[in-house]
């Protein structure tokens, strides 16, 4: 007899609270897993679909179960499995959002997931479940921006991190990451890292050593008025191979700097991962409009931008995710299962764990969308 699974619903489009309550248990198909989930983690698009994932993510049919960031033990493997055993302690990303699956058995908040081989990794015996659960989506989005030939393309990371890696220039080369202490900004700085570029990154002061720790060259405070010069600074003699943003404000000022660092040295392209925070645009209709006009003034924008500087900024939107070529699981199969070993690469940020059963996933995500800094929202099962 399977074992009993629940899960967080989202009975229809748009609708709040989650509605705990019985789920199937699904078992696994070729190249899947189920996994037995004891921590999951929050990110914003988690709440942001129960606002507008009928504009978001219209294909989704519901009852849906949301839920990216898993982490936990394996029960059953499907018939071709090669990486993982029944036992073994995992953590990885859930699919069930992206339109080629529209699965709820694939999504993270409930007890039992399916999950893809090939987007899942070993959990290293010095890690607890909370912790390595906080990678997901953040891990995802990160690798997507920096090493997919659509937005930055730069080289893999490897292991060990190369030394003294040059351009064609001859130069050192760097990459700019805003908002490093965030989620997606975490683990962008220490991917970029091991790819072996150098860092420049910014945050509040307070998160200024948690950044240098995680790799980055310089960190500057994001709300500095001087901000483009302390860059551009920081980046004399390098070549400057594009630049990650996070943050409000960020694409202008990777823009500034990139209008003025050397021509010869300077890639302009911006892989652009998210803004201010829209918690309270998205709670009422008026906002929800307001919000809906900005993507589609921030499509003018982008390209009046390009044609007057030169700088192409392009939203990263995560495709292709259940393709076991993709960038992203080769980060999953290829780079983290050694680079969490050896610590080359660490989990962060840290997690903020508020409780523990399905019954605190909505909390969770309400505390999110007030906002959280150098921390991710995390509940236990």
């Amino acid at each position: 007899m399977p074992p009993k699974n629940q899960a967080a619903w989202i009975p229809a489009k748009n609708v709040r609270p989650f509605q705990v309550g019985d789920a199937p248990y699904t078992p696994p198909g070729p190249g899947q897993v189920v996994v037995r989930n004891t921590a999951v983690a929050i990110n914003p698009f988690d709440w942001v679909l129960q606002y507008i994932g009928s504009i978001l993510a219209g294909y989704i049919k519901y009852p849906f179960i949301l839920g990216t960031d898993v982490a936990g033990e394996v029960v059953e493997v499907g018939s071709d499995v090669t990486r993982f055993r029944i036992g073994d302690r995992v953590f990885g990303s859930a699919t069930a959002i992206a339109k080629t699956v529209n699965n709820p058995a694939e999504g993270g908040f409930q007890l039992y997931t399916v999950m893809r081989e090939h987007m899942l990794a070993p959990t290293p015996a010095h890690c607890t479940d909370e912790q390595v659960c906080v990678l997901g989506l953040g891990l995802g989005t990160a690798a997507y921006g920096l090493f997919h030939p659509d937005y930055l393309g730069l080289n893999m990371p490897t292991i060990p991190v190369p030394t003294d890696v040059r351009g064609k220039s001859g130069k050192p080369r760097a990459v700019i990451i805003t908002g490093g202490a965030s989620s997606v900004g975490s683990n962008a700085v220490q991917l970029a890292v091991s790819a072996g570029y150098q860092v420049i990154s910014t945050s509040s002061p307070k998160n200024f050593d948690n950044v240098k720790n995680l790799g980055a060259r310089y960190v500057f405070d994001y709300n500095s008025t001087t901000l483009a010069e302390d860059i551009l600074r920081a980046i004399k003699d390098h070549e400057l191979l594009g630049a990650y943003a996070i943050g409000d404000g960020a694409v202008e000022a990777c823009t500034t700097v990139m209008q003025r660092h050397d021509a010869k040295l300077t890639r302009k392209r911006i892989a652009l991962a998210g803004g201010t925070n829209q918690s309270d645009r998205l709670t009422t209709f008026s906002g929800r409009a307001m919000f809906l006009a900005g993507m589609i003034g921030g499509i003018f924008t982008s390209i009046a931008r390009r044609l007057r500087t030169g700088v192409e900024v392009k939203f990263i939107l995560v495709d292709g995710l259940v393709d076991p070529d993709s960038v992203v699981s080769r980060i999953y199969t290829g780079f983290l299962p050694q680079a969490l070993e050896q610590r080359q690469f660490v989990p962060a940020p840290p997690p903020q764990v508020i409780g523990k059963g399905l019954d605190k996933i909505q909390a969770a995500l309400d505390l999110q969308r007030k906002g959280v800094s150098g921390r991710k929202i995390v509940v236990t099962l």
